[in-house]
């Protein structure tokens, strides 16, 4: 961006092609979850291309932080809305997820057509030992971030227990651990004072386009009218869809339970996809039936292997769900899949937008949130039982499965010690570790 645009005091003055051009790009290169995700907008808009400041940046990702959705997908929508209004907000968001849709599908129709050769068997082989491994790492990488002190390790264990022994829901998980957390902040403590930091502060404040002196914007101005009008376009919005589905397939079809389940795993992803995977997983496979444990594990290796957020791998499970259900008659398994998948993605990411465009306002125009942090914090370390019960949940599949024995567990068992290596002793990427687990799956084939 030029210098002459450095004291510009409206956020319009960055070009909306030029904005159309870097989500487009951001859908394709968002690798690396949403940590690699938000360090790669930091990078370019805050440090590169100075659209926004880093006092604005960090604004808009504490908020995307706590409230449900896909952190990084909802940052992107919050920058292209607050450049752009809401069809800015529209376009970064939808282009944030569009290329990892499109890729998933392909790569679900790949998987379904030829996963039964045993080149590709191989491969999917091993690299199941190291998504196990890969979840175990985001456990520790969360706790490291968020277990400072007892309380927060007391209820991490807590959650592990109440998922592994108990069987308690997850949705009751995440209300209680904000139960304890807004009690701790009601009663004065400190157990969770400490905010994590999600970038490195150093970048000026003053030569950015949307800098922490500019006038908010018109658009962007809290007006009670305006939340009312977003909150019932999204309300509409899901019951017309809800209600079509109903009128087209029925109120008990396998498609209208997707619309219904995905929308309540859309309102829990508090803590990030990690944290919701159980949930989707418990549904889609002991629930509903809509695919087995290994696509499961299956989808994930593709979901971490492809740009967008985590969360996409919904779009799998959609897509797997649909191919083999038959859920239209007279048409075909593509189609069938293709539809699923995109009632499955629709839903799961119509509240994003929601809470993105409503509360915006609320945020540029000074409210804050500090209140919600200490809830947020106590979420997030339960998350870190949760997720350690989902690697859990993963290795007994992997390592001990229940039907015939397709994979050595020897090899498994190797796999998994190098991509734990490869993670926590090497600190290599998630798409490095993929990549050695399905060629050392390949070659063990060859023998």
């Amino acid at each position: 961006m030029k210098d002459s645009h450095s004291t510009a005091q409206e956020p319009t003055l960055v070009p909306f092609t030029e904005a159309l051009r870097f989500w487009l790009k951001l859908g394709f290169i968002s690798f690396g979850g949403p940590a690699g995700q938000i360090a790669i907008m930091h990078q370019e808009l805050v440090e590169r291309r100075r659209w926004i400041s880093e006092g604005r940046f960090l604004q808009a990702l504490n908020y995307c932080m706590v409230v449900p959705g896909p952190e990084a997908q909802q940052l992107a929508t919050y920058l292209g809305w607050l450049m752009h209004r809401s069809l800015g907000g529209l376009v970064a968001g939808i282009l944030f997820v569009l290329p990892s849709f499109v890729l998933l599908i392909a790569l679900g129709w790949v998987y379904l057509t030829y996963g039964d050769q045993p080149l590709v068997a191989a491969i999917f082989s091993g690299i199941k030992p190291a998504v196990t491994v890969i979840v175990l790492h985001a456990a520790w990488r969360i706790g490291q971030r968020t277990l400072r002190g007892p309380l927060p390790w007391m209820i991490a264990s807590g959650a592990f227990v109440a998922l592994s022994l108990f069987d308690v829901p997850f949705p009751a998980i995440i209300l209680g651990a904000a139960l304890i957390g807004w009690l701790m902040h009601r009663s004065g403590s400190t157990a969770f004072a400490n905010k994590p930091s999600h970038a490195n502060a150093g970048a000026s404040e003053d030569d950015a386009i949307i800098n922490d002196h500019m006038p908010i914007p018109e658009h962007a101005r809290y007006s009670l009218s305006r939340l009312i009008r977003v909150v019932i376009v999204g309300v509409l919005l899901w019951t017309i869809s809800i209600a079509a589905l109903i009128i087209a397939v029925g109120a008990s079809h396998s498609l209208t339970d997707m619309g219904l389940f995905f929308t309540k795993a859309a309102l829990l992803t508090f803590g990030g996809a990690y944290a919701v995977l159980p949930y989707v997983f418990d549904g889609a496979v002991t629930q509903y039936g809509w695919l087995t444990a290994s696509q499961m594990i299956d989808g994930l290796a593709l979901g971490e292997s492809t740009p967008g957020p985590l969360i996409m791998v919904v779009t799998f499970v959609g897509f797997v769900s649909g191919y083999g259900g038959d859920f239209l008659a007279g048409v075909s398994p593509l189609v069938n899949g293709v539809v699923a998948a995109t009632v499955v993605t629709w839903f799961t990411f119509l509240p994003s937008f929601v809470f993105i465009l409503a509360g915006g306002p609320l945020i540029e125009s000074g409210r804050h949130v500090d209140g919600l942090h200490a809830p947020l914090s106590a979420i997030t370390a339960a998350v870190v039982g949760v997720i350690v019960n989902l690697a859990v949940w993963f290795g007994a599949h992997v390592f001990f499965p229940t039907g015939e024995l397709l994979w050595p567990a020897a090899i498994s068992l190797i796999i998994a010690a190098i991509s734990m290596m490869i993670l926590f002793q090497f600190k290599r990427s998630v798409l490095e570790v993929i990549g050695v687990a399905a060629l050392i799956g390949m070659v063990w084939s060859l023998f």
